[in-house]
């Protein structure tokens, strides 16, 4: 018998079976090493056609990555779609006249605004949905980093500045996403802080630190809503990258936590220092985009014997059963039409729960007979932000602006002002597109800023004549590979003040109100200006519905309930990590230095120096001043706290507090709880959040008790002297609060 016979039939022999759960030992025995290989590595947009990594033109287009098919053993390939905020994908497909919209739902900060884990799964179901009928197996997200600093440009696709709301919002998204039969990739593990030189910048970062604010966070994800996946960061911790991180990868994320999912690398091809096999070995089993080369490297690597068998076999179980779970492997007919109304409603339902109220003189909510007329400032009063640049962005049917908001609920905008704007911005759009950058990648996806314009002191005059308020809307846009600059982007431009100071002088004179809407995804210096205004809303970029969504809150409709999931500083200096933050970098600079193989401080390294210090827990423990404290916001009415319960039983602290609306307008609070803990030989801070819960709308009058609960291990602190975590012993003063700074009463607890 002939080679080529024996191959033939030893071919048709290992035919016979198709992978299934329940055989996956049995069908690895069927596998050539080159299957195996080439199912932990994905399939490389150079395969099919050229393109951009990330932006596969194959079964759906715009999918992020793609995994190799094996049709002879029945497994399919397996799709990715980049997605914190909704599912992103191409609308646009050749020979198509079709258009493939989906919902832009409100962003990471926005979500976590809401405190509401009930609302953010339903977000997460909406989003999981559509992750399912349009093709797709996996959505990338959510976004688990912590907010270390203002200035990172990404903060828009993640939480807070603290694990704990991190980790509940977290939860809550993976776990309405899965129940719809798809994977969550939770990402970028782990302490991705700074967009600058994200590739390879080495976090330098405590032992205590990293266990208590960067993977806390992490870890009560992972342990309560089981993601299919995780997504290994790009830069090194502690020296080492986190994609050949056996710290990160396996010791704690597998051993300690139990995750039983796969690890796919962020999307980067061939590191020049970094085998594959490293990341293999270390608990990553799928390298994303993937590239051919990579495949030969693991061939290599096993025949030479610097890859085990063993290390390869358990990533392609591992592979094997992640793929047995996905809607491809099953043959799901999707429809390709998602139910885009009604997610629509819970977008705008989730992005005006999260908006925070910041400032009110009374000027909300806002009046509305029906004949109301409002002056409208503000580029992006007409061009609203609806979420961040980059692979954050969807591609949505349209972005409902101020405008259009403002107007289904009975209220006009002056119409020349109105004119003035809507010509500027088709105008602005058109000529940025013809003057961009070409390394400007990011403009391509979501919608980039469009400059702001002056408007004149006469104009405003004229203005003023016309409408009973002003709106200004303050907006800041930020996305992936790029840092927040401190002037003009954290700080307001001059012609934002001026703006600002104008219209705030005019309408004061004739006793009509200002009031600014924030559009950003992050934190802005708002000190220097808010008294000039009478009202600030922090509407973050609250999705497509976010004119709709604005209008509800202004006009009262919806009551505000949102709060801050990060520290409002004076100034960003006053961070204690701004000290060790990128700040005016020059690409093009560094790189001549980094050629000289010369360390950056911020750049090639960045130094936690802060350590735990991060956000409220610095400002509360070194007595620093803020703008606006973690966890504050303002409603239309008020709330009475009753004084809190708290009991210790069988390792649980369960605290219950009664929340009365002491006012006349139905509404919804947020109670958070905070301890303080004794030092037990360890630097504490001040207080840390260890549970919060929000009350069902409540009318005049009404009252809720909450009851929520905290675990004894909750309690615990990082020792670098034993490597593990330990609870001290002694009294635990248990705080029930309307924020970090508005402590409502008190209960002390002893703890063995």
């Amino acid at each position: 018998m002939s080679k080529r016979m024996i191959l033939s039939l030893l071919t048709a022999v290992l035919s016979l079976g198709t992978v299934m759960a329940d055989n996956i030992d049995e069908m690895m025995k069927s596998m050539t090493l080159e299957e195996k290989a080439r199912l932990l590595v994905g399939v490389a947009d150079e395969d099919y056609e050229p393109g951009t990594a990330g932006h596969q033109k194959q079964f759906v287009y715009g999918a992020a990555g793609v995994t190799y098919a094996i049709p002879r053993l029945g497994i399919p390939s397996t799709l990715s779609c980049d997605g914190p905020a909704g599912v992103h994908i191409d609308s646009v497909r050749p020979g198509d006249s079709r258009r493939y919209f989906a919902t832009g739902f409100p962003i990471a900060s926005c979500l976590a605004g809401t405190w509401n884990a009930e609302l953010v799964e339903n977000v997460g179901k909406a989003m999981g949905n559509e992750t399912l009928e349009y093709g797709c197996d996996i959505i990338l997200g959510p976004g688990m980093n912590i907010h270390r600093n203002p200035l990172c440009g990404r903060n828009f696709e993640y939480y807070s500045e603290d694990p704990y709301v991190t980790g509940v919002i977290g939860t809550a998204l993976v776990k309405g996403i899965q129940s719809q039969g798809v994977g969550a990739c939770p990402k970028h593990y782990a302490v991705n802080s700074q967009e600058t030189e994200r590739f390879s910048v080495d976090e330098q970062v405590s032992e205590r630190a990293l266990h208590e604010i960067y993977l806390r966070g992490f870890e009560k994800m992972v342990r309560e809503a089981h993601p299919w996946c995780i997504m290994s960061a790009y830069n090194r911790v502690n020296g080492v990258y986190a994609q050949c991180n056996k710290l990160l990868l396996t010791d704690i994320l597998r051993d300690d936590w139990g995750f039983n999912g796969i690890v796919m690398t962020d999307w980067i091809g061939k590191r020049a220092d970094l085998p594959v096999e490293e990341a293999v070995k270390s608990g990553n089993d799928l390298m994303m985009p993937g590239y051919p080369v990579q495949i030969e490297d693991i061939l290599a690597a096993v025949k030479d014997g610097r890859l085990p068998m063993a290390d390869l076999d358990r990533s392609v179980r591992r592979m094997l059963e992640f793929i047995v779970k996905t809607p491809r492997y099953k043959n799901y007919r999707f429809s390709e039409s998602p139910d885009r109304a009604a997610h629509a409603a819970i977008t705008r339902q989730a992005g005006t729960e999260g908006m925070v109220l910041l400032k009110n003189n009374g000027a909300l909510p806002m009046a509305t007979t029906g004949k109301d007329t409002i002056a409208l400032f503000g580029v992006n009063s007409y061009d609203f932000l609806s979420g961040g640049v980059g692979s954050g962005c969807v591609n949505v049917e349209k972005v409902v602006d101020m405008v259009s908001g403002l107007k289904a609920q009975g209220i006009a905008t002056t119409p020349t002002l109105t004119d003035i704007y809507q010509k500027y911005v088709q105008y602005a759009r058109v000529k940025l597109m013809v003057d961009k950058n070409p390394l400007m990648w990011f403009l391509d996806q979501g919608q980039p800023k469009l400059d702001e314009i002056e408007i004149t002191e006469r104009c405003i005059r004229h203005e003023a004549q016309e409408a009973s308020a002003a709106i200004i809307t303050i907006a800041r846009q930020a996305g992936e590979g790029i840092d927040r600059q401190i002037d003009g982007e954290f700080t307001l431009t001059d012609l934002e003040q001026t703006m600002i100071q104008r219209v705030s002088d005019v309408f004061h004179e004739q006793n009509k109100p200002v009031i600014v809407v924030i559009n950003s995804g992050s934190v802005i210096e708002t000190v220097s200006w808010r008294d000039k205004v009478d009202a600030i809303l922090m509407a973050w970029q609250p999705g497509q519905e976010g004119g709709n969504a604005v209008a509800d809150v202004l006009t009262g409709k919806v009551s505000p309930s949102g709060k801050l999931t990060m520290t409002w500083p004076v100034s960003v200096y006053d961070h204690w990590s701004t000290r060790n933050f990128p700040q005016d970098y020059d690409m093009y600079s560094y790189q001549r230095l980094r050629q000289r193989n010369r360390p950056i401080k911020g750049i090639t390294y960045t130094n936690h120096e802060e350590g735990i210090y991060v956000g409220y827990r610095y400002f509360d423990t070194y007595k620093k001043q803020v703008a606006y404290p973690f966890g504050f916001g303002l409603s239309y009415t008020t709330f009475a706290y009753s004084r809190p319960n708290v009991k210790l039983r069988n390792d649980v602290l369960t605290v219950s507090v009664t929340v009365t609306n002491t006012g006349k307008t139905a509404g919804k609070e947020v109670v958070q709880v905070y301890v303080h803990a004794p030092e037990g030989g360890m630097d504490k801070p001040e207080k840390e959040l260890r549970a919060f819960a929000k009350t069902r709308l409540l009318q005049a009058g009404e009252k809720e008790t909450l009851t929520m609960e905290i675990r004894k291990s909750d309690l615990a602190s990082w020792s670098e002297a034993s490597h593990g975590w330990e609870v001290a012993s002694g009294d635990y003063d248990v705080m029930v609060a309307a924020n970090a700074n508005d402590v409502r009463g008190t209960a002390t607890v002893k703890i063995k």
